[in-house]
């Protein structure tokens, strides 16, 4: 192989994914070696970095050309040695010369200091923060002003950051096109609205306050005025994706607005979030026919009747006609059900028929349900005659038999099936199934009335795990 070209030689280093086999491919001769090198552009790097900061130079030198860089800090401890600090930051920052994606996770010995070396970095694109308490508010602040490309920030577990000076100059200066907040307690949602003109370049926003879901707030933002209905009148239409997770909204207040604003929305997730309702969803619906992709995640809230169980999740079948009727792209659904008792049916307040409306109006290729307690063989015959469903995952889903199971032989596109916790069908009704549709992958775990020796062979790509045991791999030839 070293009189191949070397065009050809560095076609074949692009299509090899494994690091392993990078890293072989490097001993094979000096020339293999210099081109592996030359054409490797992100790396992983962690508790094995030690000495940290020789250990960085060396590896910045024979990477020259390295774009994309995660320093992950995951399962460390003091016998790791030393982690890379602010100086091992800064080797990175002067060596590095084409990197434009950077990701510090549980990183212990950098903070704000370490960060103003990378504000003269001007081809950085995207930081990536996660769990690195040393950085605060000057910290961001400085990469906002320095880095004048970055057009990705996501910041989790930040808990030192306590105003966002930072996201106000990004808002009128900068060019962010993807921000994620996930868990920093400083942060608030009336916080991120100040982020001002900078929602009309925004394509990608997630928010999430990580608290429990019965640690509720009323909401109320000191800068907001009843009178003026027009408070938030942001425009955010390019926005494609968005995500709020575990926060509490009321009309006109915080980034409730966002429903009623986002026409450009693809990809919509509201995990947990208190304060949404069928008339939100119906005037989202209306202005987001582009809608590809929807998440949702519901609890039980007690709506204040006298009953002791007068609780049921916020959505209605009234939302999911709405959607059916609106979205004509609408392709991939979750639905996640927590903490609904099958024995009070009523917390749930989606019903089957709601459900499989949408379904039947929809081209919807990928379907999960978790918890769905109302979804039982019945259900399962609609979806066998899903023209479009390719890929179904059921989750803790207690109405569904053997003989719902076996509908699915009949699902003409069905190709992926994911089973987890779920124990009211066995090994015959699931074997039959692969066998039929001829799956490409079949994921199980924690079914107990399904064996490995059942699913062994039955699809391309089997994996199967029980509880307290790892998911073990059972690929056919």
């Amino acid at each position: 192989m070293e009189s191949l070209p070397r065009a050809l030689l560095e076609e074949i280093i692009k299509r090899i994914t494994r690091l392993t086999d990078l890293n072989s491919l490097s001993l094979v001769s000096k020339m293999f070696y210099t081109v592996e090198s030359e054409n490797r552009y992100s790396m992983c790097v962690g508790c094995g970095l030690y000495p940290a900061k020789l250990a960085m130079a060396s590896l910045c030198s024979r990477f020259p050309n390295l774009c994309k860089v995660e320093i992950n800090y995951s399962g460390w401890t003091a016998e790791n040695g030393l982690q890379l600090d602010n100086q091992g930051l800064s080797v990175l920052a002067t060596c590095c010369l084409s990197l434009t994606d950077l990701t510090l996770s549980l990183c212990s010995n950098i903070n704000d200091s370490g960060l103003c070396s990378l504000a003269h970095y001007k081809k950085l694109t995207c930081l990536k923060f996660n769990t690195v308490p040393g950085i605060s508010s000057a910290g961001l602040f400085t990469v906002a002003v320095g880095c004048k490309s970055l057009s990705a920030l996501c910041l989790i577990g930040l808990e030192k950051v306590a105003n966002v000076n930072w996201l106000e100059y990004l808002g009128s200066k900068g060019s962010l096109e993807e921000l994620v907040v996930v868990a920093c307690k400083g942060i608030s949602q009336y916080d991120l609205l100040k982020f001002g003109p900078g929602w009309m370049k925004l394509q990608k926003f997630e928010f999430d306050e990580v608290k429990g879901r019965y640690e509720i707030e009323q909401p109320h933002d000191p800068s907001h005025m009843a009178q003026y209905q027009y408070k938030y009148d942001f425009c955010c239409e390019s926005l494609k994706v968005l995500t709020l997770a575990r926060i509490v909204t009321l009309p006109e207040i915080g980034l409730h607005f966002f429903l009623s604003k986002c026409k450009s929305l693809e990809k919509l997730c509201l995990h947990y979030v208190v304060g949404i309702y069928d008339s939100d969803m119906i005037t989202l619906s209306h202005s987001c026919s582009n809608l590809r992709s929807l998440s949702l995640q519901l609890t039980p809230l007690f709506i204040g009747g006298l009953q002791a169980r007068d609780c049921r999740t916020p959505l209605t079948d009234d939302s999911l006609k709405a959607l059916a009727l609106s979205c004509p792209m609408l392709e991939t659904v979750e639905l996640t059900f927590f903490a609904c008792e099958p024995m009070y049916p009523s917390e749930i307040s989606f019903t089957q028929n709601g459900v499989l409306m949408l379904i039947q109006s929809c081209p919807i290729r990928d379907l999960i349900l978790t918890g769905a307690n109302f979804f039982n063989d019945e259900g399962m015959k609609a979806l066998s005659s899903a023209q479009y469903l390719e890929t179904l995952e059921l989750m803790d889903c207690v109405a569904i038999t053997d003989t719902g199971m076996r509908f699915l032989a009949h699902t003409p596109r069905l190709i992926n099936l994911t089973l987890r916790q779920c124990h009211g069908f066995s090994d015959h009704a699931v074997a039959e199934v692969a066998h039929a549709r001829n799956l490409e992958s079949l994921i199980v775990e924690g079914c107990c009335r399904i064996s490995l020796k059942a699913v062994q062979g039955v699809a391309k790509s089997v994996q199967y795990k029980v509880h307290g045991s790892g998911l073990r791999g059972v690929n056919r030839d």
